[in-house]
């Protein structure tokens, strides 16, 4: 026979020796399918795969191994293992395919960093392996069908569901075994997510055709090969858990017994390696320019980590920012009531003029763990200092010091801590870094989208997040009230925190009820219970209770339930918010008798582009009191707000605090503050339902003349709701509703189109209605506003 193959072989030889591989492999098929390999079924009662599945099932999370091959067969892998550990002294396992039947791949030892493996292998002379990660192992093996006991009570079924499917929707990272040399970095070893096996592209037809040799010069080793190989084809594969997952593009499915490994690559070591991609741009030569934001490699703005190591790096970011205000005004103000630097003066009403300059230091110091590219950083550790230093001056006594003697100037500093707070990232919940994050300390915050009812930065605490690839953001959060320091307006950390409690809970809803629009619900309660404070501010001015009515502190629970959206509508944009107030509080400011809180707000601005030119209409409403002397109060009062809205703090009505003379040392409306509220101050002052309430109704546009400069022009007029309460506080009657007309400009001008320099120039002019009139005379009020902005 074997005569007859040899003459043959002279006329046919290509032919041949294939036909007779497969019929040898067809024979032997038969006699080795009663004693061949394990099932999949029966792997777990096999001892030796028993140990290996009980010492995967040990070992801790974010572990590496060294993978030393990958063969057909379990016997063969067994053999490889054997052999591995006579000759190192390491304990090697072997473990299935989680696609291909009948393959198996060996792993050795249990390592806490990619390092670490390479260092063991270069100390026992190991050149053939790679690293792999013990948990994608253990993952793959609890994502299979009929897992071993051994290894089925560690696993977290849903968890490791999700960690395969981010690794199956990933680019695959082929690697190649690595020669490691004393001269080599651990760290350029290219680290396998998943196993690793050569290419299995179809053969051509020079890979089918055989040698010259004849069937007799086959090797036992190449009939075993054929035998495992036919047998690999005619065994199921096994099933994953969660069906409909490809296999793995980069895991061979075919085996051709007679195919040559593909060639490995020899990997060369990196004459000048780097440790990361962010001290890269160091090995290429690149300075550091500290003073340059935007250019250079940056260690203060956070373009490189500070310390750390890999996947645990610390990076810094700094930021200043100088706030330059230069603000002549004048506006009704009352005469010195012990004295007047105008003997001849009779009138209530003093002279008006007067002039501000302010400057804040601001710096913001961040350090922060964690890639911030696609989600919120790990820990954060934020510090905000503002310096301030501040000079007005007057004409009138009495004004800025309740001591006479104190003059008509005033020079004060102060350095308050406007932001000091951890933030802290619990976790991911969604591949698309949906998010859960908490917050302690001092802290921004706002209630809607123009910082209508709460806009401060206060101490509290804080749990936020998103959902559903960002299209719902969640507040909820707990803050406590810090005293301020009254004449720059920062926070007083050396005074004890208020007993003056805001709770909120709110809800953003992006793309609702339209695309392009953000809608957002919400729910604040404020608690305050300073019926017993006496509180005197820096200037020595009673602040709590309010010089107002009976005088006397309050307790008070409000509870506002909100509306709000911002966005637009096609070319049309639409911002609004709505509130609603009620609760109670333990007296009224003009009865001594309990009382119930009533009220409401409203306010909408509507705008639309025109190329360079955006138009805007604003309406604004907020319910007054009708009766001061009954159980309700319907005023509506705000908790701290700082409104962006009509002109802002351009606008004369908003900007300048004026004071309501001859009724009570307090303010018809506060500094940055759009209701007539009636308070003490804004800062420390308590709020107030008893008010007159307002109506506006604004026209204004916003010019890009170019992208540097811009343009603002505001019409707003202004009518008291009822006023009731000011008649009962100025003891006079018949005083009408209309405020007049609030005329505002500003001239934005940015020379480098960026906010590191900003400049704008402002002034406004209130034409002053019959209401106005009846409160304050006809003289015309005015501000004029210059402010100089840089920032790093």
């Amino acid at each position: 026979m074997l005569n007859v193959i040899k003459t043959k072989k002279r006329f046919d030889h290509q032919r041949i020796k294939p036909m007779l591989v497969s019929a040898i492999a067809l024979a032997c098929h038969a006699s080795f399918a009663q004693s061949n390999e394990p099932t999949v079924s029966e792997h777990s009662h096999n001892s030796a795969l028993g140990q290996s599945y009980s010492w995967l099932a040990q070992q801790p999370n974010e572990r590496y191994t060294m993978q030393i091959g990958t063969v057909y067969g379990l016997t063969r892998c067994q053999r490889l293992t054997d052999g591995f550990t006579n000759t190192t002294g390491l304990k090697a396992f072997c473990y299935e395919s989680s696609s291909v039947a009948n393959r198996y791949f060996a792993i050795s030892g249990s390592y806490s960093t990619m390092a670490d493996v390479n260092n063991d292998a270069s100390q026992r002379s190991i050149t053939d392996y790679w690293v792999n990660s013990l948990d994608r192992i253990k993952d793959s093996r609890c994502d299979l069908q009929g897992i071993p006991p051994e290894l089925a009570k560690s696993c977290d079924l849903e968890s490791s569901a999700d960690r395969l499917a981010t690794s199956r929707n990933a680019k695959p990272i082929i690697g190649q075994p690595v020669s490691v040399s004393s001269q080599s970095n651990p760290k350029d070893n290219q680290f396998l997510p998943a196993l690793v096996v050569p290419d299995a592209s179809p053969a051509s037809e020079e890979d089918k055709a055989p040698s010259s040799e004849s069937v007799t010069d086959l090797s036992k080793a190449e009939l075993f090969e054929a035998q495992e190989c036919s047998q690999a084809n005619d065994t199921p594969v096994r099933q994953r858990r969660r069906p409909g997952y490809p296999v793995l593009t980069y895991e061979a499915e075919d085996c051709r017994p007679n195919r040559l490994d593909a060639p490995r690559p020899i990997l060369l070591a990196d004459p000048a390696p780097v440790p990361d991609r962010w001290r890269i741009v160091d090995s290429l030569g690149y300075e550091e320019r500290w003073w340059d934001p935007y250019n250079g490699n940056n260690t203060l703005k956070g373009d490189k980590p500070i310390f750390g190591k890999p996947g645990k790096d610390w990076f810094f970011n700094l930021s200043a920012i100088s706030d330059t205000v230069y603000e002549p005004r004048k506006f009704p103000v009352p005469v010195g009531a012990a004295t007047t630097s105008n003997a001849s003066q009779l009138d209530l009403l003093g002279k008006g003029e007067q002039y501000l300059i302010n400057e804040n230091l601001i710096v913001e110091t961040v350090l922060y763990r964690g890639d911030t590219v696609f989600r919120p950083p790990d820990h954060e550790f934020r510090l905000i200092t503002v310096f301030n230093i501040n000079h007005t001056v007057v004409d009138e006594l009495g004004l800025l010091k309740a001591d006479p003697a104190e003059g008509t100037t005033r020079t004060e500093g102060f350095i308050g801590i406007q932001g000091a707070f951890w933030d802290y990232h619990i976790r991911n919940v969604s591949d698309r870094y949906d998010f859960d994050s908490f917050r302690i300390g001092i802290q921004p915050f706002s209630s809607d989208f123009r910082g209508f009812l709460f806009q401060d930065n206060q101490f509290g605490v804080r749990l936020f997040g998103t959902r559903n690839n960002n299209i719902f953001q969640y507040n909820l959060a707990w803050f406590r009230r810090m005293e301020k320091e009254i004449n720059s307006g920062l926070n007083d950390i050396a005074d004890s925190l208020r007993d003056d409690d805001i709770f909120t809970a709110n809800l953003f809803w992006q793309d609702f009820p339209s695309l392009g629009f953000v809608s957002q619900a919400s729910i604040t309660h404020n608690r305050n219970r300073e019926a017993e404070d006496f509180f005197f501010d820096d200037n020595s001015f009673i602040a709590r209770p309010s010089s107002l009515g009976f005088e006397r502190g309050r307790d008070y629970d409000v509870t506002y339930l909100g509306l709000s959206g911002d966005g637009h509508f096609g070319r049309n944009n639409l911002t609004y918010s709505a509130y609603y107030a009620f609760g109670d509080q333990s007296n009224g400011v003009f009865t001594n008798e309990e009382t119930d809180i009533d009220a409401y707000f409203f306010a909408a601005e509507l705008s639309r582009d025109y190329d360079w030119i955006r138009a805007k209409a604003s309406f604004l409403h907020t319910s007054g009191d009708d009766n001061p002397f009954d159980n309700k109060e319907t005023g509506f009062d705000a908790i701290f707000e700082n409104p962006q809205f009509a002109g802002g703090d351009t606008a004369f009505f908003i900007r300048q605090g004026v004071p309501l003379i001859g009724g009570g040392r307090v303010a018809l409306n506060g500094r940055n503050s759009i209701i007539p509220s009636l308070r003490s101050s804004k800062e420390l002052g308590q709020s107030n339902f008893t008010n007159p309430g307002l109506t506006l109704f604004g026209l204004g546009a916003d010019f890009d003349i170019t992208p540097q400069t811009r343009l603002s022009l505001n019409l707003n007029q202004m009518w008291f709701e009822d006023t009731s309460s000011l008649e009962l506080a100025r003891n006079q009657t018949n005083i009408r509703k209309n405020i007049g007309q609030d005329l505002s400009a500003a001239l934005i001008w940015r020379p480098l189109a960026t906010q590191n320099v900003v400049f704008r120039l402002s002034g406004a002019v209130l034409n002053p209605g019959s209401g106005f009139v009846d409160l304050y005379g006809d003289k015309t009020p005015y501000s004029v506003l210059a402010n100089l902005i840089l920032a790093y």
